[in-house]
């Protein structure tokens, strides 16, 4: 929902940073490839080692300026079916990291007791969760089909778990990643069920035609 509503937006705040980049010879692939290496150093280095505001803000703005490579392959012409699936793939491995940092960081220092164990299975189902949610729309425009529904999309997902992460690395309330990871188990799941439904009607739709 996020990723629909807020592209406009940061097309118009964005545009001329990745003007800048293009006079300065930055390719899109460059963005994006260094926008991953970063996330997943952030992750998967400062979410274990305790550090879950700073991991978190800089997450943040590493994925803030994740649309420039899109914007940059617009403005250059260079826009190609192996750019959207570099970015595409990329994107599944910062979000595994993500996760993964901060599955490392609830275990390592036990942020929920005897809760913690449960917690964490509940971030590997969230987890799998998004990586079938990623697949099955991915599958279903192989087969020439749309699954573009859903109550938790990428950047949905990035919103709610980083922002968890930050309010509970801050002391604010420390259960606010603990309810932000069950929310997003059972939206992801839903959201894989609302996608699997889609793609059967138009499947259905399209045999009943023929």
């Amino acid at each position: 929902m996020l990723s629909r509503s807020g592209r406009g937006v940061a097309q118009m705040i964005f545009g001329s940073i990745a003007k800048l980049c293009v006079r300065a010879g930055i390719t899109a692939d460059a963005v994006t490839i260094t926008g991953t290496v970063l996330t997943v150093l952030w992750a998967l280095v400062l979410y274990p080692l305790g550090h879950p505001v700073v991991a978190t803000i800089l997450i943040m703005a590493t994925v803030i300026f994740d649309s420039l490579d899109g914007q940059i392959a617009r403005l250059t012409g260079t826009s190609s079916t192996w750019g959207a699936f570099l970015d595409s793939s990329l994107d599944r491995v910062a979000d595994g990291a993500i996760f993964t940092g901060i599955i490392m960081w609830m275990l390592r220092y036990n942020l929920y007791g005897n809760a913690t164990v449960s917690l964490i299975y509940v971030a590997l189902s969230a987890t799998v969760a998004a990586l079938c949610t990623s697949y099955v729309k991915a599958r279903a425009q192989s087969l020439g089909l749309t699954a573009n529904v859903g109550i938790s999309e990428r950047a949905d997902r990035l919103v709610v778990v980083l922002l968890g992460a930050l309010v509970t690395g801050a002391g604010w309330w420390n259960w606010a990643l603990g309810t932000a990871i069950i929310f997003l188990a059972v939206a992801g799941w839903i959201t894989v069920l609302q996608r699997m439904c889609t793609v059967y009607q138009q499947s259905h739709r399209r045999k009943n035609r023929k």
